[in-house]
């Protein structure tokens, strides 16, 4: 299994804590270049170019919200149903694709069956399933919560709270780890300390 490396910094959580709740896209796994390419190729059927400044810049929210705002910058009478089914169908095609981000997937390693783990994704359940599935890393959780179960993605904090109360913990007690600006906006507004896992590369940063 191919792995993105990064530099040896410890992404280690800051006791006490008494759960880890992990975003998948970007924290877990480099999904997102599958990401990008699945979705360009859903939408080129449409005449539709997506840069990758484009997708990046919206990088974490729900795929229905993308759609959303592909209609209103490109395409109004754009199907999302049929976009969605192309893209899901892309996706899969590529997932072996699909590296670890090491110190991530390491810390998960670590704490399997010392504290309760979750993945709280804005992503759709069946696109996380195949991730973790093909990372290696699904039977290392305890819950996956995902876009479906929440009335509100990030930054709103529902999939946190609800990762939390799947666990049987209160959110003050959990660390989250997360790589996107709305991913620890939600974990914030849950009340949980999160990590940034974006800054591995240089230090690691609690919130």
């Amino acid at each position: 299994m191919a792995s993105l490396s990064m530099n040896p910094v410890s992404l280690e959580p800051t006791p006490p804590f008494a759960a880890l709740i992990f975003d998948c896209d970007g924290t877990v796994a480099n999904t997102l270049p599958v990401h990008y390419k699945a979705w360009s190729e859903a939408v080129r059927a449409f005449d539709i170019e997506i840069t990758p400044e484009w997708y990046y810049a919206r990088a974490g929210i729900s795929s229905s919200e993308l759609i959303e705002m592909m209609k209103e910058a490109f395409k109004p009478d754009l199907d999302a149903d049929q976009v969605k089914a192309e893209k899901q169908r892309v996706f899969h095609a590529l997932v072996e694709q699909i590296s670890v981000i090491q110190p991530v997937a390491d810390i998960i390693r670590a704490y399997r069956g010392k504290v309760p783990l979750a993945i709280a994704s804005g992503g759709s359940r069946v696109l996380v399933e195949a991730t973790l599935t093909s990372t290696g890393l699904i039977d290392h959780f305890d819950c996956i919560v995902t876009i479906e179960n929440v009335e509100r993605g990030k930054p709103a904090p529902d999939i946190f709270l609800m990762s939390a109360q799947k666990l049987d913990v209160e959110p003050q007690e959990c660390i989250v780890y997360e790589d996107s600006d709305i991913g620890l906006e939600a974990a914030r507004r849950a009340g949980m300390r999160a990590i940034d896992v974006r800054l591995a590369q240089s230090h690691a940063s609690v919130s």
